[in-house]
C-alpha cells in the first residue's frame, strides 16, 4: 500500500509541476513563498515517503504523513488567494476557505487545480492509511 501512495503522489507531482511551470510563466511571483514551499515541501515528502517503503520504519511514514499535514497548507492558502481574486474580493480570511473550494471545483481556476486539489485527497488520507496500518502491525 506504500507503494500505492507513491504513484498517487507521482500523479499529483505530475499535475503539480504543470501547475508550477503554468506559474512561473504567468504569476510573476505572485504567492512565491506559499508556491515554492509548498513544491518543495511535497518533494521532501517523496524523499521521507521512500525512505518509509524501504526501510519499513514507521515513523519515516508518520513524518511524510506530517509534512503532508503541514505543507498541503501552503497549496490551500494558494488556492484561496487565487479564489479571492477571481471573486474579486480581497479581505483575507480563513472563511474564505470554503468558497475557494467551490471556486476550484467549478473550474473557475482551471481543470489542473481542480484536479490537484481533489486528488490531493487520494495521497492525504490512503498515506494516513499506510501509518495506522503500519503502526499496528509493528505492534
Amino acid at each position: 500500500m506504500g507503494y500505492m501512495v507513491l504513484a498517487a503522489w507521482v500523479v499529483q507531482a505530475a499535475v503539480g509541476v504543470s501547475l508550477l511551470v503554468s506559474w512561473a510563466r504567468h504569476a510573476k511571483g505572485r504567492n512565491r513563498g506559499l508556491v515554492l514551499t509548498h513544491a518543495t515541501a511535497m518533494i521532501a515528502f517523496a524523499v521521507v515517503w521512500i525512505v518509509f517503503i524501504v526501510t519499513g520504519g514507521v515513523g519515516w511514514a508518520w513524518a511524510g504523513l506530517g509534512v503532508l499535514a503541514v505543507f498541503i497548507g501552503f497549496g490551500d492558502a494558494t488556492m484561496v488567494r487565487r479564489a479571492r481574486a477571481v471573486r474579486g474580493e480581497t479581505n483575507p480570511g480563513l472563511r474564505d476557505y470554503g468558497p475557494a473550494i467551490g471556486v476550484a471545483l467549478s473550474g473557475s481556476l482551471g481543470r489542473r487545480t481542480r484536479f490537484h486539489a481533489l486528488f490531493s485527497a487520494l495521497v492525504f488520507f490512503p498515506c494516513l492509511a499506510v501509518c495506522i496500518i503500519a503502526t499496528i502491525a509493528a505492534r
